[in-house]
């Protein structure tokens, strides 16, 4: 018998319950003397993480398909004369002869601030042993992207707290900014890092973690809850380990679960830990499903599953909510090709990318963030206008300093500029890297780098400026309270505030390492 959902439904799904009713209709013949008849399947065959399904003439393509023991799975190949379904669990128990059932409804999960704090499945089933999730509300995972004319330009910034990122690749409320790199390159602390810095700024985070290692997201985990950061954020794990249905799923209820925050005017930030692994849990279900492959054996529709997904995220208008939902997806390359298959359709759909070279990292470079090969396409209109001030020289001066680096290293002899271009670039380098797990306020990055751009460091050792900008950063703060709320109100900086800047800098600098300010200036 045909039987409806008897799930509540929360505001704004009103229209799929009537669509629930619907189906159940057309689904449905009656007998006359109140028999319903429905339509039951047979399983013909059973994959790794696939099954195949005659008797369903009329199911729809994501419709929900109910095997016996509670297994669901998803009508993805809709043939002449069977179904191709996806597996959204454990296959082991189910065998050729099964019934099939239809459901009449897509894959839903739950939404809401119940889940805040929690980690949960691709199905949005508990993970964490703290009981079910109390919500009243469900929402599909597939849902349209919303149109050009309710969107509009990405201008508010979102704060990494990592300086080479907010001064020289801002990310904006809205993004979609591709974090890029070989395996163990920082590609998840950088992520890990962005949201530990929403802490005080009303941004809900999200982080999905697709066919990872469970030890791994485990970690990712308590670093979350020893920051205090598991208040705001949703984790959303599929491990390696899981029917690579439920890691093709999983960042699309990650995206629903954020739009709902968007959706009721506030911010969102999703991260997908990894889109490689995403793509190569749906090319082995394609070639399980016997689905015609393409360029590295991955299915023609590859670069769909990831736009229609990636194009959700986005700035609404202000008669919409003016929420917003950043997306940060994460990719893995091999042997820094970041010209291969999947790296080069997920740069083409995001809005730039942060690009983390191994070569950085051997030279104990954090983050080793390639300023040269990273990229936003927004740019400076997200930054504060404090950035503005100091970014632009900054860059200019770094990218200086790469180009020289490699000339000066067959020994030639280089001018008085040319040695000084290579001392402040070598001092911006060292400004730029802090460690793990320790984002830092606007109104401190702004110090150190205003520091670093006007050679307050030159005359320094390389290996003391990470104490010298720890001291700059202090007295910042200390000393120039009302400077450091107007750059946090993100006002635009007068020529004498920046010049007291400098000023504290150098005292911090020079006469707390016991060096007077007229030695320090030769």
């Amino acid at each position: 018998m045909q039987r409806l959902s008897k799930e509540p439904w929360g505001g704004g799904d009103l229209v799929s319950a009537l669509d629930d009713v619907a189906e159940a209709v057309d689904a449905s013949l009656g007998t006359g003397d109140g028999l319903l008849v429905e339509e039951v399947g047979i399983t013909t065959q059973v994959g790794q993480g696939i099954a195949r399904v005659r008797g369903l003439p009329t199911v729809r393509f994501e419709e929900l398909i109910r095997f016996p023991g509670g297994l669901m799975g998803m009508a993805f190949t809709l043939a002449e004369d069977e179904v191709g379904v996806i597996l959204l669990g454990d296959s082991e128990r189910l065998s050729a002869g099964a019934e099939a059932r239809r459901t009449g409804r897509v894959i839903d999960v739950p939404v809401g601030e119940e889940l805040l704090g929690r980690v949960v499945n691709a199905l949005g089933e508990p993970l964490d042993g703290r009981g079910p999730v109390h919500t009243w509300v469900r929402r599909p995972i597939e849902r349209p992207a919303p149109p050009i004319i309710n969107r509009v330009p990405v201008t508010e910034p979102l704060q990494t707290g990592l300086k080479a990122v907010d001064a020289l690749i801002p990310i904006g409320r809205g993004q979609r900014e591709l974090i890029v790199g070989d395996r163990q390159t920082g590609k998840t602390a950088v992520a890990i890092d962005t949201i530990i810095n929403q802490r005080d700024t009303n941004v809900t985070c999200v982080y999905c973690a697709i066919g990872q290692r469970s030890d791994d997201t485990g970690r990712v985990i308590a670093d979350l809850r020893e920051a205090g950061a598991m208040d705001y954020t949703i984790v959303v794990a599929a491990p390696g380990e899981q029917p690579p249905g439920l890691q093709y799923v999983a960042p699309y209820s990650a995206t629903t679960m954020a739009e709902f925050f968007m959706g009721g005017g506030g911010d969102a930030l999703v991260i997908y830990d990894d889109l490689s692994q995403h793509a190569k849990a749906y090319r082995e279900l394609s070639l399980l499903l016997r689905r015609p492959p393409g360029r590295e054996a991955y299915p023609g529709d590859i670069f769909y599953i990831h736009s229609r997904m990636l194009e959700r995220a986005t700035h609404l208008r202000h008669d919409l909510g003016g929420g917003s939902l950043t997306a940060l997806p994460i990719v893995q390359t091999e042997a820094q090709n970041i010209s291969a298959y999947i790296p080069t359709n997920l740069i083409s759909i995001t809005d730039g990318q942060i690009y983390l070279n191994p070569d950085l990292l051997q030279k104990s470079i954090l983050p080793a963030i390639d300023v040269g090969e990273s990229v936003s396409r927004v740019g400076g209109k997200t930054q504060l206008p404090a950035y503005r001030a100091v970014a632009g020289d900054l860059r200019l001066q770094y990218a200086q300093f790469e180009e020289l680096e490699s000339f000066a290293r067959f020994g030639t002899r280089l001018d008085e500029d040319t040695r000084s271009k290579l001392t402040r670039g070598r001092r911006v380098r060292e400004a730029l890297q802090q460690p793990q797990y320790s984002p830092i306020p606007v109104d401190e990055q702004i110090a150190v780098l205003l520091a670093a751009s006007r050679g307050v460091f030159d005359d320094i050792d390389p290996d003391e400026v990470a104490r010298a900008a720890h001291r700059v950063r202090g007295a910042a703060i200390e000393k120039l309270p009302d400077v450091c709320q107007r750059i946090r109100e993100g006002e635009q900086l007068e020529q004498d505030e920046l010049d007291q800047i400098e000023t504290v800098a150098r005292q911090a600098v020079y006469l707390e390492a016991g060096v007077s300010q007229v030695d320090a200036d030769g």
